[in-house]
């Protein structure tokens, strides 16, 4: 039986019977005609030698009612820049490539580094920043959906789905999140997520445990997939937005949803079937990449929300989050192996439990940074602020765009 039920303080969009992409397609190309939209994909341009981004580009060239397609490339020179703006070609949507690393970019980034303005690590959240900028000052559209560059399931409903309850004339939504189970691929499949099921879920569960109930844990808990990179809002969220620059960047808007609406005007809607996308290592030995890094950056972002909510942080509080997380998160290991074998997956209990040792790992090393510089925040400012010192600013960052895709 599908799954209608309605968990937390987010509304949950379902997927209970199997409408036809066509159908909200039709719908949507309608209510586009009056509020135009957007799509930005943030990539690296390794990518377009990935094996996902070709079809993601197939399926995306058949969707009429997008009027924009913004593509932040990270990672090109001048000669990669060019073999961008050629794969993405087929496009007959109005394409600009943002080329992130150009001369002209670069420019901006200084200008914008001397007033302390520019994003200060490189990365997807500078990315998604400079591509919503562009989004502002192209001033073509009134909504915008983003998803990233990897899915190896994608299709051109998932895009549908994210994109109709924040069109839909009577929802009353403004911002909308994507959910999806993740899995693998293969005759026995295996459960992916690892960061979602392993660490964010068992540390929220471990944080109400420890400081007690708190509107915004709950908040955070009725999302079935926080770290999912598929959003879209409308216009109006886009200038006040904070976009974070580390790994955090997917619990640091939800924040930032959560500031602007306190959970209302935001729902969650089921995606697809299986989604899968390329996986970072767990970098045990390297406390600065994979999901090492990644780990540690969305602890830092939660622990940051609730600092700035008045809860009092400690490196007590820290211990005993630890511990809770622990036996919550080998707990859950045990639900997953027995889901996993019930459906036919496979499933190493090692990997698991690996990975929930560094996370454990990364709890305190979170929480050992916040206490070291707590004011510190990986937040670039809002769109509005930035054109507030640099009036001009978009239309600095317009004419940048418009010579680079000349």
């Amino acid at each position: 039986m599908a799954d209608f039920q309605q968990h937390g303080s987010i509304a949950t969009l379902h997927r209970l019977a199997d409408r036809s992409v066509e159908s909200l397609e039709d719908e949507l190309f309608e209510y586009s005609r009056r509020r135009p939209i957007a799509l930005i994909i943030p990539a690296l341009y390794s990518e377009l030698q990935g094996p996902a981004l070709g079809r993601i580009v197939d399926e995306i060239a058949k969707v009429a009612y997008i009027d924009e397609i913004i593509v932040g490339i990270d990672r090109a020179d001048e000669a990669q820049f060019a073999d961008a703006r050629q794969f993405f070609a087929r496009l007959p949507q109005r394409t600009r490539l943002l080329w992130n690393d150009g001369p002209r970019l670069r420019k901006i980034d200084e200008v914008l580094a001397d007033r302390v303005l520019a994003p200060t690590e490189p990365g997807k959240g500078r990315n998604v920043w400079y591509c919503l900028g562009y989004f502002l000052a192209s001033g073509r559209c009134e909504n915008v959906a983003l998803h990233d560059a990897d899915i190896l399931t994608y299709d051109r409903g998932l895009l549908a789905r994210l994109l109709y309850p924040i069109l839909h004339p009577t929802f009353g939504y403004s911002f909308s999140k994507g959910y999806y189970y993740r899995a693998g691929e293969g005759p026995s499949g295996r459960l992916n997520g690892r960061v979602v099921r392993l660490l964010v879920t068992p540390l929220l569960r471990a944080l109400r445990a420890t400081i007690g109930e708190h509107d915004y844990l709950r908040y955070l808990e009725s999302f079935r997939y926080p770290l999912a990179g598929e959003f879209a809002m409308k216009l109006d969220m886009t200038r006040s937005i904070r976009i974070p620059s580390d790994w955090g960047l997917e619990i640091g808007v939800l924040s930032e949803v959560y500031r602007i609406y306190q959970g209302r005007r935001i729902c969650q809607v089921d995606l697809c079937g299986r989604y899968d996308h390329k996986h970072q290592g767990l970098s045990a030995d390297d406390a600065n990449a994979g999901l090492h890094k990644m780990s540690r950056d969305i602890a830092k972002a939660v622990y940051r929300k609730l600092a700035i909510d008045g809860t009092v942080l400690g490196a007590e509080i820290f211990r005993t989050v630890k511990a809770v997380y622990y036996r919550n998160a080998l707990d859950l290991v045990s639900h997953y192996r027995n889901d996993a074998t019930f459906n036919g997956f496979d499933f190493d209990l090692h990997a698991e439990e690996t990975a929930v040792e560094l996370f454990a790992s990364a709890i305190m090393e979170a929480g050992d940074e916040f206490l070291n510089d707590p004011m510190g925040t990986p937040f670039i400012p809002n769109w509005s602020r930035v054109q507030s010192a640099v009036p001009d600013m978009l239309g600095q960052l317009y004419d940048a765009v418009e010579l680079d895709n000349a």
